[in-house]
């Protein structure tokens, strides 16, 4: 169970060798056995003893900030990443093995996000032949990128081009297939334009702060990344390994929308945009940790869907540690296979 703080106010202390949890007048005992994390996103107290009883557990603390990214974290101590693995992330930088994880993750990032759309078109009575050219683009957007050769430093600005063009076909689609009662353009953050974007940031910052922990536990160091390295003193490798995971936000948060779940009270207007309100953060951070939490058949076995980031974590410092893993073999799955080869007559002819 994650527990969330987002109610002004709220104050948790330990008691009785229990977390108690105090919003408004209500006070509610908690369990540490059952909790997996406290994520604290407005003005609460948290007490130095229930941070220790949280630490006792194994329990992490996150702190986002009023946009949904992770700016803070406290963890258990012994928690962390090993020499090996971190001289192994290091030498990857250099060995070109980074480029081929990054191909990967990039692809089935836009696998996830074509399919998404695929999925939503299916069930529309419309002329689909707009979508197209769009759906097109991204296809050979990951063909390019998985075709790409060379080392890391030259074809970053290329991947960094290959996957902007997807994400900005990708969100122009959905814009497209947003009720019409609702406004959405194109991604925005810092602050975002428009409820949908408000309420992906907030997901996001989620998200993210679940793929440092699964990072951390498999001893592997947030902050040497491949793609992103150059982001000085930023958890560069979150930035990374969370592409494939993205959809985990993206269709959930869409739904709301769609099924038109949504209420203006979970917006509040600041200077040039908007933000989640305490309401919509309410109603957000337990839907989403239903949809994370949903069984699903991954790496031939029964998980919850966010097991899937622990999985891969693990699999990739397995790697890292004894390359006698195929992870990379195996991280090329059949899906992303039909999807690169599907619906082109000619792919040789593409130019990337």
């Amino acid at each position: 169970m994650e527990v969330h703080l987002n109610t002004y106010g709220s104050y948790l202390r330990k008691k009785d060798e229990m977390f108690e949890l105090s919003i408004e007048d209500r006070k509610t005992k908690l369990s540490p056995e059952k909790i997996s994390s406290i994520v604290i996103s407005n003005a609460a107290i948290i007490t130095t003893d229930a941070i220790q009883l949280a630490m006792d557990y194994n329990i992490d603390i996150v702190f986002l900030d009023k946009y949904g990214n992770p700016y803070g974290r406290i963890w258990f101590p012994k928690i962390g990443s090993t020499v090996l693995i971190r001289r192994r992330q290091l030498e990857m930088l250099s060995d070109n093995i980074g480029l081929q994880f990054i191909k990967n993750w990039v692809a089935i990032k836009i696998m996830n996000q074509y399919r998404f759309v695929q999925r939503l078109l299916s069930k529309r009575d419309c002329d689909k032949s707009r979508f197209q050219t769009r759906m097109q683009n991204m296809q050979e957007a990951a063909i390019c990128i998985m075709q790409a050769e060379g080392n890391l430093e030259e074809l970053s600005g290329s991947f960094m081009g290959w996957e902007g063009g997807a994400s900005k076909n990708y969100f122009s689609l959905l814009a497209e297939l947003i009720p019409d009662a609702y406004e959405f353009a194109g991604r925005s953050s810092r602050p975002a334009k428009d409820a949908f974007n408000a309420m992906l940031n907030y997901g996001y910052g989620m998200l993210y702060s679940k793929v440092e922990r699964a990072l951390i536990i498999a001893g592997l160091d947030p902050y040497v990344g491949i793609l992103h390295s150059d982001n000085y003193n930023k958890k560069s490798f979150v930035f990374d390994f969370i592409e494939p995971y993205r959809i985990l936000v993206d269709e959930p948060v869409f739904y709301i929308f769609s099924r038109h779940k949504f209420s203006p009270e979970f917006i509040e207007p600041v200077h040039q945009g908007v933000l989640l309100s305490a309401a919509g953060k309410k109603f957000l951070a337990p839907l989403l940790l239903e949809h994370f939490d949903e069984i699903i058949r991954y790496r031939n076995k029964n998980r919850k869907r966010i097991e899937m980031l622990k999985t891969d974590a693990h699999a990739f410092a397995n790697y890292l540690i004894d390359k006698r893993e195929n992870y990379l073999e195996t991280s090329i799955n059949r899906k992303l296979q039909n999807f690169l080869n599907s619906n082109f007559e000619d792919n040789g002819g593409e130019e990337c």
